[in-house]
């Protein structure tokens, strides 16, 4: 390991500093739940394709235990059970999404037996033993997604990684949300096994360098990675300065390379990989103890809670179960969001499981939530001033104000011109917006609008396509019946005259032995006169 001093670190463009809130929910080690009596476990809970069920309700099933399948020809990733019971429904139900719309889930009912059955993956206790594809497998056995947020699935971003080759692997560990400290606690606590994991993906990429990028506000996580990665020479921890919203992909890339990823590129494209340090932590639980991805670490925090803390909950929690665990709520507790202040989403009620993706629950009060979103929350929404304060902030450099005027005429011809698909949705023009206008709002309705049109134009694209290929069949097909008929015309004239000509030869045959008949008959009757000649002759002498 090289020391973070040692390197390097550029500034991205814009960002901001909010009030960042994560002392409440760190002064506890991270808390285990008790097993909770029922899981709500949506089907979807990754980038991609909905997978195939594989149970059925009534069902007994195993911790651990496929309940889902993707086809090897479809990107997603599978869903075990996370503890012992019985499948007890499998139907709409409350998810946690920005849309607030029900999705499709598995409802389980635990025993309380937490049994694994024969379920549980074999451990590779010595992973430099292990085959390259053995470890890829297990991680696409294992449904590991990425837990910084997005849930795309590993083995999917890993095995595009290995058929390209890296040359540097990035841990995202900078957790630059507000009030969340879900990675900052399993840092501190758990450092020895993520850098395991980091070792299976330095042996399954081997790139020329690893970075992990940690916030310099949170010292302790630092030291401990330090400490753990001493006897990794590939590998440097790099203290990066705190401001929002430093964890995002590309932010964090440019801070610890001095690289840009290009508009509309991945880091592949420049020979890298990031995953989140929660992640690394993911793959070591699958690899080495054989855990699919069951559980993980959750922050349940704000003034609406009386324990602020971090807790290590299994997949399909309810989040009513997480509060009681961190207390209860308190009076002041008006507000649930997923995720932080700046780009997480409220949620309807607490019924509501926590998933892969979820990394923090915040419930807050009105004024706390609006505090942290944006200083001026709080006042009325007031005309657009220009006053460039959002283009300086915006991380994705882009123009701000411009994409609310074309957002507001509703001409998305012009807003997709503006890179729109470059906004991550951080909220920093909301934060230093002195008009309290709510633009992530309005970027969000543009892209789900862009989205409706391009959907509406691949439908059309696609009623054409059928159209076309109707009329294209229609017209072959009466191209092979025209062509059957002329076939067939020609195969009856073929036969007709092959008629005509076999009469005319048999006519021909008769006449000819017409002819010699008579002239058989002809010589016989010379003959007989002949015949008769002579024995006229013969009577005479």
């Amino acid at each position: 390991m090289t020391t973070s001093s040692a390197r390097k670190l550029w500034k991205f463009h814009g960002g901001v500093h909010p009030e960042f809130h994560k002392d409440s929910s760190t002064t506890t080690s991270i808390a285990s739940l008790q097993l909770p009596k029922r899981l709500i476990l949506p089907l979807q809970q990754h980038i991609g394709a909905t997978p195939k069920l594989l149970v059925s309700v009534g069902d007994k099933v195993k911790k651990g235990q496929p309940l889902t399948e993707i086809a090897d020809d479809q990107l997603g990733t599978s869903l075990h059970a996370p503890s012992s019971g019985v499948i007890t429904a499998i139907q709409k139900h409350a998810i946690p999404h920005i849309s607030t719309l029900d999705g499709d889930c598995i409802l389980l009912e635990l025993d309380g037996e937490d049994d694994w059955g024969d379920c549980h993956l074999t451990p590779y206790d010595d992973i430099e033993q292990c085959d390259t594809s053995a470890l890829l497998a297990r991680i696409e056995k294992a449904g590991l997604v990425g837990l910084g947020g997005a849930a795309f699935p590993s083995s999917v971003k890993i095995n595009s990684s290995t058929k390209k080759g890296i040359d540097t692997l990035i841990i995202n560990a900078a957790e630059c949300e507000p009030y969340i400290t879900c990675d900052d606690m399993l840092m501190r606590e758990r450092a020895d096994e993520i850098v395991i994991g980091i070792r299976i993906l330095l042996k399954l990429l081997n790139p020329k360098q690893c970075l992990i990028g940690i916030e310099d506000n949170k010292p302790t996580a630092i030291k401990a990675m330090q400490q753990a990665t001493q006897q990794l020479d590939k590998v440097q921890v790099c203290s990066i300065p705190t401001i929002y919203p430093s964890g995002g992909e590309k932010q964090l890339i440019k801070i610890l390379t001095g690289k840009e990823v290009p508009v509309g590129g991945i880091p592949l494209d420049l020979n890298m990989l990031c995953h989140n340090v929660a992640t690394s932590y993911a793959l070591y639980k699958a690899v080495v103890e054989g855990e699919p991805l069951i559980s993980r670490v959750v922050t349940i925090t704000g003034d609406g809670v009386q324990q602020p803390q971090n807790i290590e909950a299994l997949i399909g929690t309810p989040v009513s179960d997480l509060v009681a665990q961190a207390g209860g709520y308190t009076t002041k507790a008006q507000r649930l969001v997923m995720g932080g202040p700046m780009m997480g989403f409220a949620l309807a009620n607490d019924d509501i499981p926590m998933i892969k993706a979820s990394n923090c629950f915040l419930v807050a009060s009105d004024f706390a939530l609006q505090q942290a979103n944006s200083p001026h929350s709080s006042q009325a929404q007031m005309p657009c001033i220009r006053c460039g304060k959002c283009m300086e902030a915006c991380p994705a450099d882009l123009l701000p104000q411009q994409l609310f005027w074309h957002t507001q005429a509703k001409d998305f011809e012009k807003v997709t011109e503006h890179k729109l698909n470059s906004c991550i949705e951080c909220g920093c023009c909301d934060f230093v917006c002195p008009s309290h206008i709510p633009l992530v709002s309005y970027f969000r309705f543009a892209k789900s609008e862009i989205r409706a049109q391009e959907e509406a134009l691949a439908k059309s694209d696609l009623a054409r396509k059928r159209h076309e290929f109707l009329e294209f069949r229609k017209i072959r097909e009466k191209q092979e019946r025209d062509e059957k008929r002329r076939k067939h015309k020609e195969a009856l004239q073929k036969k007709k005259a092959g008629a005509t000509a076999g009469k005319a030869k048999k006519d021909a045959i008769q006449a000819a032995m017409a002819r010699a008949k008579a002239k058989k008959v002809a010589r016989e009757a010379e003959a007989a006169k002949a015949n008769a000649k002579d024995i006229k002759n013969e009577s005479e002498a």
